[in-house]
């Protein structure tokens, strides 16, 4: 199991949200924005931000960091992500997904979030589900080996809004392949909310805020 940092924003929470990291990074990256993020209305919450696993990265001349899988090819994002990286953080979200059910949590009340690479294996593990989520949020990503990805797509998981936002000026992961990705997944049966701003690979207020409206509507009719 992951080591992961915990808020929970009042006693006996009832809705989870897990929310995945970039590149490099680690669980205490997001921690910051939950009081941006969470609304007086809300109810209690438990969020859960992992840390990935510690992996050389060929990008970064195998240099060892937090990553949930290497990144082989910067250029070529078809060739960007190892396929075997992903498909381990995948199961292991998996494992902390399981975890919040044995804790009292249902999946239909759990959200699960990532940015950069994060939102890349949110991508790819909430196409697999097979039990839905209460949502998914891809933040500055990509889905990768978006080739093969239309066999992986189970019924269930259709039933998962998701929520995407991109940076037009974002020199990491192109604003265009966010684009498209959000457009893969809307032709595969998402209801998909996507929104754009005008930075870099970053997350600013304005899209918190936005995040906040899209989660409160998730709330209401959960």
């Amino acid at each position: 199991m992951l080591e992961a940092i915990e808020r929970e924003t009042g006693p006996d929470p009832a809705w989870s949200v897990l929310w995945l990291h970039g590149l490099g990074a680690d669980g205490s990256d997001f921690v910051p924005i939950l009081p941006e993020l969470v609304r007086r209305d809300w109810p209690a919450m438990r969020f859960v931000f992992p840390h990935a696993p510690v992996r050389a990265v060929t990008i970064n001349n195998g240099m060892r960091m937090r990553a949930w899988y290497d990144i082989r090819d910067f250029d070529d994002l078809a060739n960007r992500a190892d396929a075997q990286g992903v498909a381990e953080s995948v199961a292991q979200v998996g494992a902390l997904i399981d975890r919040e059910v044995a804790r009292g949590i249902p999946a239909s009340r759990i959200f699960l979030a990532g940015f950069s690479q994060g939102g890349a294996i949110t991508l790819a593990a909430g196409l697999r589900r097979s039990e839905p989520l209460a949502g998914l949020v891809g933040l500055s990503t990509y889905l990768p080996d978006a080739a093969n990805a239309a066999r992986a797509v189970t019924p269930a998981a259709k039933a998962q809004p998701l929520f995407m936002a991109h940076g037009t000026a974002d020199p990491v992961v192109p604003f265009a392949a966010g684009e498209q990705s959000a457009a893969w997944m809307r032709q595969q049966g998402f209801d998909v909310e996507f929104h754009r701003y005008p930075m870099p690979h970053s997350v600013c207020i304005e899209e918190i805020k936005e995040l906040g409206d899209w989660m409160s509507r998730r709330l209401a009719a959960g």
